[in-house]
């Protein structure tokens, strides 16, 4: 069956142009309905009967234009504000001194504010000051003098048109962002399903090489091992959780905030991700096993307690022979990490890391234990000669380097 692709469309500004153009509609007819109620306060009614079957028909005839910021273009939006100044602009030639006087509301009336809310949905608050601007002035040329109550409703227009700007622009960056996380989910997803594929079947086969080489010996033995090598780096390739988040740029033109997300460093105080620093342990010979969440530590602590399964690896390709597996175990614990170390080599014969402490090799003792008790935490060494050894690390989950 062909894979289907599912496209979702989202826009958090959509049910901002349906209410405008909800709003055109309404404020166009209680313009109309205040013409009717005060019909008496003006002297040339003709000027304002046919202004207001302007009105009515650009307000209908452009509803598609206030649908989307696509249709809403630029000259669109000069010629509906234009439409808006002439009103005010016509209004002491339509009604007498007495409507002015008492503060009596303009032709096109509050139908003005969807013309001034048009340029602010399409274009952010920047372009919401840019149409206050010629609205406050016609205003002022309407009214003769700046009256208390123009002043204020100017304010109010230019102030509501510019917060209703601002935060069109925010919803714009957020909505790109989301959508930046849904493809990053997305193609989280996929690398899942791709990485249960390739378990299923080439690391499968890589697995089957190796050990099939191992038993044939001669140049199969080799090719096995090269097998097993690619088996590993492969898993580390598809394990998904120990590589960060590709660098994606930063859209500032368009006001979108996206972070970019670099390497991790180490020397700062924050967490890490131990699984991190383990995952390059990893080979033919050694296997890692970890949670799938990450196993966060402060910087220092994860990298003393990596160095000190890095040591504890060493003595396992000092003393257990070149065919000695390792095994490395990591349990996050709600109060600690638990990283265990284990091999299947000849084991430590008793009193032997008494004698090399003598002898000056400190290896255990400083490199592993020593770096332990400095994180606050303790190092256990079990040994069974012709079973193994097996070292167990424990991390306080607030440890950090030089506690004492």
């Amino acid at each position: 069956m062909p894979k289907r692709e599912r496209v979702m469309r989202m826009s958090v500004e959509q049910p901002l142009w349906r209410a405008l153009t909800a709003y055109r509609v309404l404020t166009m007819l209680y313009a109309v309905g205040l013409f009717a109620t005060a019909y008496d306060e003006y002297d040339h009614a003709g000027v304002a009967v046919g202004y207001y079957a302007v009105l009515f028909v650009w307000t209908l005839a452009t509803l598609p234009r206030v649908q989307n910021a696509a249709a809403c273009t630029k000259p669109f939006l000069a010629v509906d504000l234009a439409v808006a100044l002439t009103g005010i602009l016509l209004t002491p030639i339509a009604v007498n001194d007495h409507h002015i006087q008492n503060g009596g509301p303009t032709l096109p009336s509050i139908w003005t504010a969807g013309s001034v809310l048009a340029f602010a949905i399409k274009g952010g608050w920047r372009w919401a000051a840019f149409a206050s601007t010629p609205v406050a002035v016609a205003n002022l040329v309407e009214r003769g003098a700046p009256a208390r109550d123009t002043v204020h409703n100017v304010i109010l227009v230019w102030v509501a048109a510019i917060a209703i700007g601002y935060v069109v622009e925010v919803a714009r960056a957020s909505e790109r962002t989301l959508a930046r996380a849904l493809e990053i989910e997305a193609a989280t997803r996929e690398r899942e399903r791709l990485a249960r594929d390739i378990h299923d079947g080439v690391l499968q086969v890589l697995a089957m090489v190796q050990r099939r080489g191992a038993v044939l010996g001669g140049e199969a033995a080799e090719l096995g091992r090269m097998a097993g090598e690619q088996e590993v780096a492969l898993r580390t390739l598809v394990s998904g959780g120990l590589l960060p988040v590709s660098r994606v740029s930063e859209d500032a033109a368009d006001g979108a905030l996206v972070r970019a997300v670099d390497e991790p460093s180490y020397d700062e105080e924050g967490p890490v991700d131990l699984r991190a620093l383990l995952a390059p342990y990893a080979a033919a010979k050694v296997a890692l096993a970890e949670p799938g969440a990450p196993v966060l530590l402060p910087a220092p602590a994860a990298k003393e307690l990596a160095a000190a399964v890095g040591a504890a690896l060493d003595n396992v390709g000092r003393h257990a022979g070149e065919d000695a597996r390792a095994w490395i175990l990591v349990e996050d614990e709600p109060d600690e990490v638990v990283v265990t170390v284990r091999d299947d080599g000849p084991g430590i014969p008793e009193g032997r890391l008494a004698q090399a402490e003598g002898e000056g090799r400190l290896g255990v003792a400083l490199s592993i234990r020593g770096r332990l008790r400095d994180l606050g935490g303790s190092a256990e060494l079990i040994s069974i000669p012709g079973q193994g050894t097996e070292v167990e690390l424990k991390v306080p989950r607030n440890a950090k380097a030089g506690h004492r």
